[in-house]
């Protein structure tokens, strides 16, 4: 049985398994979740991620896929990280491409045998992604996964969410899934 649970935290301070990191293409640093992931864990999670493979000029980890590196100094093991579509307004595929990284995240996951992710609002900052829209496709998605792959049921997963605004509206669709 899966557990599905939405909590207000500073996602760097959490004993899991791996917390999922809102990255940008490059892996190497930038504002909100990923400067304060790649902050609390120290140089060791940036050396890493310089030393990942660039699949096209800069570009580590294109939008919707995921990579994964040590966790350093942070508490987590792991650090999954994953690139959320910037909001252009729903034309451009972004829908798609935010359930891909829930997906990818989980995949990676299940294939290092985690027993608790921890995923902040992704693309919810500065990519503008309307944060109900954002919440539905990661409840939908990870209750999918979770129905179509029995290993991915086992792994607790936790959303994290940095205000009471951003907990509201994952709590109220972790309510509206369960009904």
């Amino acid at each position: 049985m899966s557990l599905l649970r939405a909590i207000c935290a500073d996602i760097t301070t959490l004993t899991v398994d791996a917390i999922v990191n809102a990255a940008n293409e490059t892996l190497l640093g930038g504002g909100g979740v990923d400067g304060a992931i790649h902050h609390a864990a120290g140089p060791g999670l940036l050396s890493e991620c310089r030393r990942l493979p660039e699949l096209s000029s800069g570009v580590r980890c294109p939008t919707g896929e995921a990579r994964i590196t040590s966790g350093y100094a942070l508490k987590a093991v792991w650090v999954i990280h994953t690139v959320g579509p910037v909001w252009q307004g729903g034309g451009r595929n972004e829908a798609a491409l935010l359930a891909a990284c829930y997906r990818n995240v989980l995949a990676l996951a299940r294939q290092q045998g985690l027993r608790s992710v921890a995923f902040p609002a992704i693309s919810c900052g500065i990519y503008r992604y309307p944060l109900a829209e954002a919440a539905a496709i990661a409840v939908g998605t990870v209750r999918t996964v979770q129905a179509q792959a029995p290993a991915a049921a086992e792994i607790e997963i936790t959303f994290v969410c940095f205000s009471e605004t951003i907990l509201a509206a994952y709590q109220a669709e972790l309510s509206r899934a369960a009904a």
